[in-house]
């Protein structure tokens, strides 16, 4: 089967300087993976391509079986679902207005557009799964930063997409709103068994317990690539981040604690 994303020996070069440097990765249908790295590592970058929002310098970068520089890069990104928190309809939307944009890639309503009735009923499944059943008709505006992450994936699901990308998703959460959007994650991965995903974030406590795969990058480059319980060990944490880490798995989360100074 073709998988949903390859990326093979990929430099990406912006005004100059090096972002990413020789990296290849793999994705394939009902793999869950998460882009791990210090800031400035190149993680949005590489998503970027994945996207289907950049070319790479140089490499292959292929997506749902289509090679980027060969394919209508607008209408690609039509069958990927991307999460981006930075979504903000100027419009006072209900909830399962928004969700329903996911339908015409658009961030305010589109006039003169109506959805069908089996698109609305998905709309209002989705947003069920995403537990937020009881906020459907609140206005963008008064919904919790938690809350509109949810309705974002949603939305990004409307198009039934093969892959769904999520950029940092839980910057800027309290606990309570983590935990909430952590859950539906993990439940949206056992609900839709043949959607791969590609999250990003640099803190390792917000990696969904379904994670099943794991990059880490180190200065543009791929230090290890792998299933997350390989890839995922103390030493090559502390080597990613540049810092002493000691890592523990518990219930299928991953927590961080400082560990002993090298050479100490």
């Amino acid at each position: 089967m073709t998988p949903v994303l390859r990326v093979e020996g990929v430099d990406f070069v912006r005004e100059g300087n090096p972002i990413l440097r020789g990296v290849s990765l793999t994705v394939r249908a009902g793999e869950h993976w998460a882009l791990l790295g210090a800031n400035g590592a190149g993680k949005s970058t590489l998503l970027s391509l994945l996207g289907a929002f950049a070319h790479p310098t140089r490499g292959v970068v292929e997506v749902l079986g289509h090679r980027l520089g060969r394919v209508d890069m607008r209408e690609l990104r039509s069958y990927v679902g991307h999460v981006d928190p930075r979504h903000a309809p100027r419009s006072p939307l209900a909830l399962w207005e928004v969700v329903l944009t996911g339908l015409t890639n658009t961030a305010e309503w589109v006039p003169r557009w109506g959805p069908t009735a089996e698109q609305v009923a998905l709309a209002h499944r989705l947003i069920d799964l995403l537990g937020l059943g009881e906020r459907r008709q609140a206005q963008w505006p008064t919904l919790s930063q938690g809350e509109r992450g949810r309705a974002l994936i949603a939305r990004a699901l409307m198009p039934s997409p093969r892959l769904l990308l999520l950029d940092e998703p839980a910057t800027g959460l309290d606990v309570a709103g983590r935990e909430q959007f952590l859950e539906r994650v993990d439940l949206l991965q056992t609900t839709l068994p043949d959607l791969a995903s590609v999250l990003v974030t640099h803190h390792l406590e917000e990696l969904p317990p379904g994670t099943t795969h794991v990059l880490l990058l180190r200065g543009g480059r791929c230090l290890a690539a792998g299933p997350a319980d390989e890839v995922l060990t103390s030493d090559r944490v502390s080597t990613c981040f540049d810092h002493p880490i000691r890592l523990t798995r518990t219930g299928g989360r991953w927590s961080v604690r400082a560990g002993e100074p090298r050479g100490g």
